[in-house]
Order: C-alpha cells, then sequence, then structure tokens
C-alpha cells in the first residue's frame, strides 16, 4: 500500500492522567466488555429502527444526487456506501459511512482491505466532492451507523469506535475505554467537538463510572441529555 500521511485531526485522543488513573483504578482493573444495560438497549433499537425508516428518504435522495453529480462531474463519481473496519466494546465490526471524497483520493488496495487510512482524505476540504461537503457538514455521513446500532455492533452513545489503527493506539498510550463499551455516534466527549475538549479522556471515564454506578433507567436518562446536546452541534451545522 502507498504510504499516506495520516491527518493530524484523525486521532485527538490523549492518553490518560495520572489523575485519572488514581481516580478510576478500578476501571482499568475491569477485565472484557461490560454488560448490557436493559433500557439503554432497547432505547438504542428502536431509536435506531425509527431513524433507518426516516432517514430511507433522505438517503434515497442523497444517492439519486450521487449519481446525478457522478454523471455531471465524472471524478465525482463512485459508491454512495463503504466502510472500514473499527472496534466497538474490543470487538472487530465494520464502520459504515457515507463517501466524501473522490475516488481519485481513495487508495484502491488499502479500500480493497478496508483499511480507514485508504480513507483518510475525507479531512482534506480540497478532496470532498460538492455532495460530500453538504453530507460531512451535517454529520449526514453518520446515517448508515444507525444500521451498527440496531444490530447491536454500536450504541447511541458511548466512546467513539475508531479504527483499528487508532484502537491499538489509544491501548498503547494506556487508555481502556473503547475495550469496555460499544462504541457510540454521540458521547460526552464528542459533543466537545470543535473546543480544546476533544479528546480529553476524562469524559469517556466520567461515562463508564456513570454507567457502572446508574440504575438501568438512570442511565438512559444520561443518554438523553448526551443526545439533546449532541443534536444542538449537529444543527449548527458543526461538521469537520
Amino acid at each position: 500500500m502507498t504510504q499516506i500521511a495520516e491527518p493530524t485531526e484523525a486521532f485527538p485522543y490523549k492518553p490518560p492522567t495520572e489523575q485519572i488513573r488514581q481516580r478510576y483504578h478500578h476501571i482499568f482493573a475491569l477485565q472484557g466488555p461490560l454488560p448490557s444495560r436493559f433500557f439503554k438497549t432497547a432505547f438504542d433499537k428502536l431509536v435506531a429502527l425509527v431513524l433507518l425508516v426516516v432517514a430511507a428518504p433522505i438517503l434515497l435522495l442523497l444517492k439519486i444526487a450521487y449519481v446525478i453529480e457522478g454523471v455531471l462531474i465524472p471524478e465525482n463519481a463512485g459508491p454512495m456506501f463503504f466502510f472500514y473496519w473499527g472496534v466497538s466494546a474490543g470487538k472487530l465490526i465494520p464502520k459504515y459511512k457515507i463517501r466524501l471524497i473522490k475516488q481519485k483520493y481513495i487508495e484502491p488496495e488499502g479500500a480493497k482491505r478496508h483499511d480507514w487510512i485508504a480513507f483518510s482524505a475525507e479531512w482534506s476540504p480540497d478532496s470532498r466532492t460538492y455532495l460530500g461537503s453538504f453530507v460531512k457538514k451535517y454529520y449526514l455521513d453518520e446515517l448508515p451507523q444507525f444500521w451498527s446500532v440496531l444490530v447491536g455492533d454500536m450504541s447511541i452513545v458511548g466512546p467513539r469506535p475508531i479504527s483499528v489503527l487508532h484502537y491499538e493506539r489509544d491501548k498503547a498510550q494506556g487508555n481502556v475505554t473503547r475495550g469496555l463499551l460499544r462504541g457510540g455516534l454521540l458521547g460526552l466527549g464528542h459533543i466537545n467537538k470543535g473546543t480544546s475538549e476533544m479528546g480529553n479522556p476524562i469524559y469517556e471515564y466520567e461515562y463508564i463510572e456513570e454507567y457502572l454506578h446508574r440504575s438501568s433507567f438512570d442511565l438512559l436518562r444520561l443518554d438523553l441529555w448526551i443526545i439533546w446536546k449532541g443534536v444542538s452541534v449537529i444543527l449548527k451545522g458543526g461538521g469537520h
């Protein structure tokens, strides 16, 4: 595979501080994925099913628009969906996305293996198609991940599922959260996207602490608050 320079924005996750290690030492001692919580799981599946039904006409319109753009601008043509291998609760999963970039920016051999870095040019606005820029701005590229929520690979709220490359790096620097919880579309850290707090690991450990000690219903209340904050970011068009 041709060496591709990794965008610095792609891995904002910082190692746990000594203060985090001491405060949450019991979390670092946990082994394997944590058991699911009833209300959280039920809510995830219900919302994912409803949103997939609601999103179907949007995805159809986007597909038509992708075809039209590809006809008018041949270098922008190509499939609308793709996936790369990510990790959620320590498990390898396909992370589905909507293509944002022109085919010439996708490394073909890496794409066949579904390596994240083959698609990493999406961080460069110059590489994006016209529709890709619109889709990214409003986080529409995340819509296919509701399928992953429905089948149980992901949750709506949790630490962001990252590529295999980044998961191994995150583990090597001492973080354990992504081996304990299913990856989420939103998280306490992710609602700080665009601020200096993005990538601060404290939020992931705070969420696991709440996961361990809240009742199933009370955990759902926390998830609803995180979702509300996340939707506020999306409606502002904060995608980068």
